[in-house]
């Protein structure tokens, strides 16, 4: 057998739904490139991802991102076997971007294309570490845009079906807004997790929706309550303890978050649960979810931090996964949808 034949495909995977242009390059479950290119800094004076500052980024970064994988992959363009992209949810522009640059790629290299769903591939991803998903699985997906939890049969062959959602700010919100508070920079994760370090969790704020019966979430009413303790100290000229507020709001986030998704998986008589998204690097998260699943019986699958944010390499995954279970690719027709539903 010739080397050609006994290597499954090279796919290429293209990630532009936020402020990350991500670019990833898969071949039998193992990642062999993934390039990324961030606009971060020029959104961090605003507080928040600005649209028509990341479109203008993707378009700047798309080649030399996609030159830059191939180049860590050894790969020539002509090595490419299929093209997959984001094509929703996320920023529209941004998502215009990446569904242009990956249908042009796909047609100039005469590859199929394939549209896939950001929150499918943020599970997809763990795939690469930890091989096949077992079926089924619960997906806790946690970032700026979505917090989520949703129930895996297959993620090739079956719509992935979504148990629960945020009903306001996503948890990545809820940080980004009260690091702003405490005058931390943006993203507001990762300074929250380190100050929450040297703090104490004492401050009883409220768990949204934690005992609703249900799987979804809500965050902005724990928001509403730091930026109100905050004040109320500031105006009594007391100073704020910033370390232990850090440490007080990230744990109402992460105990709401693990006690649904272990509660989702005994519901369900699933006994893996997957956490991905950006939040999921958070270091608290990680803990209690490890310390709870392990109580459970469930088995925790956590990307290691890099993969957790938005990549090309789970698009890649996905797409991957896709092209080997012979699913139709997507027309060049394919439309970037800033709303995609799941299962689509």
């Amino acid at each position: 057998m010739s080397q050609s034949t006994a290597r499954g495909p090279l796919v290429l995977g293209i990630e532009t739904s936020c402020d990350e242009t991500g670019v990833g390059l898969v071949r039998d479950g193992v990642l062999l490139a993934d390039a990324l290119a961030s606009s971060v800094d020029e959104h961090a004076r605003y507080g928040g991802v600005v649209p028509e500052i990341a479109a203008r980024a993707h378009l700047e970064a798309m080649v030399p991102t996609i030159e830059r994988a191939l180049a860590t992959a050894g790969a020539r363009p002509a090595d490419v076997d299929a093209v997959a992209v984001t094509a929703g949810p996320g920023l529209a522009g941004a998502l215009l971007v990446g569904v242009a640059a990956a249908k042009a790629y796909a047609l100039a290299l005469g590859v199929p294309l394939y549209g896939v769903h950001h929150l499918a591939a943020h599970v997809a991803v763990d795939t690469l570490e930890h091989g096949p998903l077992p079926s089924p699985s619960i997906a806790l997906l946690v970032s700026g845009g979505h917090s989520s939890l949703l129930l895996v049969e297959d993620l090739a062959r079956a719509p992935v079906v979504s148990l629960g959602a945020t009903v306001d700010d996503a948890a990545g919100e809820a940080y980004d807004k009260v690091a702003r508070l405490l005058g931390m920079p943006f993203p507001g994760g990762p300074p929250i997790d380190r100050a929450a370090r040297e703090g104490t969790a004492t401050i009883p704020f409220p768990r949204g929706k934690a005992g609703d019966g249900t799987f979804d979430f809500s965050f902005s009413g724990l928001k509403t309550a730091v930026a109100r303790w905050v004040e109320a100290r500031r105006r009594a000229g007391e100073p704020v303890p910033v370390a232990d507020v850090a440490a007080s709001f990230q744990e109402a986030v992460v105990d709401v978050l693990t006690a649904k998704a272990v509660a989702a998986a005994r519901a369900h008589g699933v006994e893996t649960l997957v956490i991905g998204g950006g939040v999921a690097a958070n270091s608290r998260l990680r803990a209690l979810a490890a310390q709870r699943c392990e109580a459970a019986g469930i088995t925790l699958r956590v990307p290691r931090p890099g993969l957790c944010t938005d990549n090309g390499a789970m698009v890649a995954a996905l797409g991957a996964l896709q092209v080997e279970a012979g699913t139709a690719p997507s027309p060049l027709d394919l439309p970037a949808s800033s709303t995609l539903p799941l299962g689509v």
